[in-house]
């Protein structure tokens, strides 16, 4: 089973930052979008950023806009979500996920590869 490995999650201060990690299998995933999501206790898991294959889009959801920076790494298959201004709605467990097709992370929340997750929280 191919493994997306996160890191970097903690507990941070409100105002405060994070920068998470995803690193995937290279060849595996030569090519492929990858992105963020995130479950809070109680809720469904909802996108939170992706980016594509080049590093050349960026998509963004309307809740971390402006605060969250997805970025990939010069070897394309690590993938870092740099949150800033950290606020107590932003506590999950964000998960690493890829696909071949951007849209499956943006659009559909179908892709086809996950991590395993990692807690952020956000204390008031």
């Amino acid at each position: 089973q191919v493994q997306l490995v996160e890191s970097g999650g903690g507990l941070v201060q409100a105002g405060g930052s994070l920068r998470l990690s995803c690193q995937a299998p290279a060849r595996t995933f030569s090519g492929y979008a990858m992105g963020w999501f995130r479950q809070a206790p109680g809720k469904e898991r909802e996108f939170v950023a992706s980016i594509t294959w080049t590093g050349g889009t960026t998509y963004y959801s309307d809740s971390v806009k402006g605060r969250f920076t997805i970025s990939r790494g010069n070897a394309k298959n690590t993938v870092y979500l740099q949150m800033n201004s950290l606020k107590p709605e932003d506590t999950a467990v964000y998960y690493c996920a890829a696909d071949a097709l951007e849209g499956k992370l943006r659009l559909t929340g179908t892709p086809s590869y996950w991590g395993q997750g990692t807690q952020v929280t956000v204390s008031s």
